[in-house]
């Protein structure tokens, strides 16, 4: 059968050889047919909740220099060698994409025995929101010959943990544990381990490659995402306890807490920012002592009076505590660990032990930090402290909603939804340049698209949620990464997709291209304004809404221009035919020449800042209105307000209209939640009543303090050509610099005798333009001086 080529970045694996000159070829992990089978555990359907361990032995003559191996499983795995994690998976897809990582086990391993073991977990209808799965297995393929002695067969032994229950009730995230130590097995993992009681491992079928066979199964494609990174991280502060005075050492440094017996003591702990982290506890003792470990992004007023009122985040005297949890039970062994198998979000942990008969011991309290392994590379220089708290605060928020997907939120949700991801992509361009982990969605958004044409709202997903309105922010994302990052051919092949977004909107156009009832979910903003319903914007007695039509506008502008490059002609002639009607439509159906505004519906009765925002990003708005409809969008109390998420389209629109160099007064709302004690932005501007404590679609700020501030930005796709157009405000001495697709672009910026001193350093053979006071000045490949 004939090999199908995938869209996922392929991974190549070289063997190295003394003797270049004889080097053989080896064929990568996807030429080459998998011998290795998914194996699971004997005698379980595969559907149910279940912990499994997986052994095997073997021996090696010398240690070797390199052993490569790639790795799956359904849920999930934990891959150690001799003792040590060397790979947590696989990153999330679905079964027609399904990732394995690829790992070299040669640092691990040493001459004579060693031992690998994986944990392999299937949390079935507790399972994230954001897993899809088949059954419980787990499959290893070497990479060559030599590598294949680790291959998954039934040579491997394997053994359910039946200590583990699920701590019942719907969580998105993920489900709490609940694990009786009395019934699990200790130190499963080890080489020391006696596992000869162990059945062995049951064969399922063949691991398949994508395209290789039929399709049943996992189709298996190489992750196209780095590891994880996992750091340790101490929780440096006890803020309450009860039941027993707590030595101050503890836990921010390893110091054992002696609980006594018949004893039940309560701790609260404050790692003092939001994180993602692995928990781990470390026991001794304590026969049957009950202990919990509950985790809360922050504290609440008074659950019965005021239900999930928050206050300053920081406070924790006359709060009450609630929120997800993880329980066990001592076996009274010493040595006893536990370690939750996925991560977990707070703030803040409370900790209670209750002992039986016996005191416990806690040896050590200690997080694992884990996220994509993002690197910062932009730099902002100012000796302004309050820009240098939004942006950590802002890099924090963005970091905690990036792992093997982009998130919403980590605590409640971890999907991957496209009004969120469009700007956390945005920030990796202009904070890291890592675009990886863009490029995984944009692949897993493609995926998601039903047959009708339409995306889903999030992805992956094991239920179908669909926000139309999103899609449109797919085509948004496709022209981002197009304008921002050097690779058309990427955005090329996705193209089809883009054409069978607006087909499935073009279906629900009326004569005058105006959208009437547009299906699904048209969630645009959690605004509050008059008839607007669960973040969906007022809708006409004739169906149609200004917002939405300016979405698809917006998409049709944005899909003639990569059409145009890139795509075929006849398409970029039609959408460009599509949005001039639904400009001229635009114009007459919503604007008010008394109130110089847009208007949300076609009777004029609401008006909103979403809908002039488009407006004014879409080119509706006249150069010569532009003034007056931007301060408007400012002072106009009446309009619906944007929430802090869409105030990314609100602050664009506002430098367009030519108030950038106020970016700094219109940060009311993330200058609350640094006052409430917040260490990450909040999901809602309501922030007592903020759902989530982290929502990266807050952190556009770091994507404007370099783009609106320091004014660097693209004007051609592939940031081919660069534009400096500065909003510095009351600054008279900022500098910084992002990454760039062949660089960096640096610039700095002095006053100095009322003269600017200006140097601008851009990428060797990348041309350029600033723009200053209206006046255009031409720039080249390199440094770039000027006194103005």
């Amino acid at each position: 059968m004939k090999h199908l080529l995938i869209l996922i970045l392929s991974v190549t694996i070289l063997l190295s050889s003394q003797n270049t000159n004889a080097r053989p070829v080896h064929k990568t992990a996807e030429e080459k047919t998998w011998n290795a089978q998914w194996i699971s555990m004997p005698g379980i359907t595969g559907n149910e909740y279940g912990i499994y361990y997986f052994r095997k032995n073997i021996e090696l003559t010398n240690k070797p220099a390199g052993f490569v191996i790639h790795v799956s499983a359904d849920n999930r795995y934990k891959l150690y060698v001799n003792g040590t994690l060397v790979s947590l998976g696989p990153a999330r897809g679905d079964t027609f994409y399904w990732n394995y990582e690829t790992v070299d086990l040669a640092p691990y391993l040493v001459a004579g025995k060693n031992t690998v073991a994986a944990l392999v977990w299937n949390e079935a209808q507790y399972r994230p929101e954001a897993q899809i799965s088949v059954r419980t297995a787990f499959i290893i393929q070497g990479n060559s010959a030599a590598e294949e002695i680790l291959n998954t067969n039934n040579t491997w032994k394997s053994i359910q943990d039946k200590g583990y229950q699920p701590i019942w009730g719907y969580f998105a995230a993920s489900t709490g544990e609940m694990v009786d130590l009395n019934k699990s097995i200790m130190n499963w993992y080890l080489p020391n381990f006696d596992d000869s009681s162990w059945p062995k491992a049951a064969n399922l079928f063949g691991g398949q490659l994508k395209g290789r066979w039929d399709g049943f199964g996992w189709q298996l494609v190489p992750s196209s995402i780095p590891h994880q990174e996992l750091i340790c991280e101490r929780i440096p502060v006890v803020r309450k306890a009860s039941g027993m005075d707590v030595p101050p050492a503890f836990p921010g440094t390893k110091a054992p807490l002696t609980i006594p017996a018949n004893t039940t003591v309560t701790i609260l702990l404050d790692q003092t920012h939001l994180t993602n982290a692995y928990p781990t506890i470390n026991f001794s003792g304590g026969k049957d002592a009950g202990i919990s470990l509950s985790y809360a992004e922050s504290l609440f007023d008074n659950l019965s009076k005021y239900g999930m009122r928050k206050g300053n985040r920081n406070d924790v005297e006359g709060k009450d505590f609630s929120g997800r949890n993880d329980s066990l039970i001592s076996n009274g062994s010493k040595g006893q660990s536990y370690t939750t198998l996925n991560f977990r979000t707070f703030r803040y942990i409370r900790l209670i032990v209750h002992t039986q008969n016996e005191p416990l011991v806690i040896d050590d309290l200690y997080g694992t930090f884990t996220g994509y392994p993002f690197k910062q590379r932009a730099v902002f220089n100012t000796d302004n402290k309050e820009i240098k708290q939004m942006l950590d605060i802002g890099w924090r928020t963005a970091r905690l909603n990036a792992f093997e997907t982009y998130t919403d939120c980590p605590y409640y949700e971890q999907l991957q939804y496209i009004g969120d991801t469009r700007i956390q992509a945005m920030i990796s361009y202009y904070y890291s340049g890592d675009d990886r982990l863009a490029r995984n969605a944009i692949n897993l958004m493609d995926h998601s698209r039903l047959t009708e044409g339409v995306t889903q709202s999030r992805y992956p997903t094991h239920d179908t949620q669909i926000i139309s309105t999103f899609s449109l922010w797919y085509i948004g994302m496709l022209y981002d990464y197009w304008m921002y990052r050097n690779d058309s051919k990427f955005i090329k092949d996705k193209l089809d997709g883009e054409r069978a977004v607006l087909k499935f909107f073009s279906q629900y156009q009326q004569a005058d291209g105006s959208l009437k009832n547009t299906p699904y979910w048209t969630f645009v903003d959690w605004a509050s304004g008059k008839n607007w319903d669960v973040g969906s914007p007022p809708k006409g007695t004739d169906g149609s809404s200004s917002i939405i039509d300016l979405q698809l506008l917006w998409a049709y502008e944005w899909a003639a221009a990569m059409e145009t490059k890139m795509g075929m002609p006849g398409y970029a002639t039609l959408y460009n035919k599509e949005a001039a009607k639904l400009k001229q439509t635009i114009q007459r159906k919503y604007w008010d020449p008394t109130k110089m505004l847009y208007a949300d519906t076609w009777d004029k009765k609401q008006f909103s800042q979403h809908a002039n925002s488009l407006a004014i990003l879409t080119g509706m708005v006249k150069n010569a209105d532009l003034p007056v409809l931007s301060k408007r969008l400012l002072t106009d109390t009446s309009l619906t307000q944007c929430t802090i998420y869409f105030k990314y389209y609100l602050h664009q629109a506002l430098v367009k209209g030519g108030l950038g160099n106020d970016y700094m007064n219109w940060l009311g709302i993330w200058r609350e939640n640094i006052k409430m004690g917040l260490t990450t932005w909040a999901e809602y501007s309501d922030l007592k009543y903020s759902r989530s404590d982290c929502h990266a679609w807050g952190s556009s700020p770091n994507i404007e303090f370099f783009r609106t501030v320091l004014g660097i930005d693209s004007y051609s796709p592939g940031f081919s050509k660069i534009k400096i157009d500065p909003h510095l405000g009351t600054m008279t001495n900022v500098s910084g610099e992002i990454p760039h697709p062949n660089g960096k672009v640096a610039v700095a910026y002095v006053l100095e005798n009322k003269k600017w001193k200006i140097k601008v350093s851009l990428p060797q053979h990348t041309s350029g333009v600033l723009v200053w006071k209206a006046k255009s000045y031409p720039l080249k490949g390199g440094e770039n001086v000027m006194v103005i």
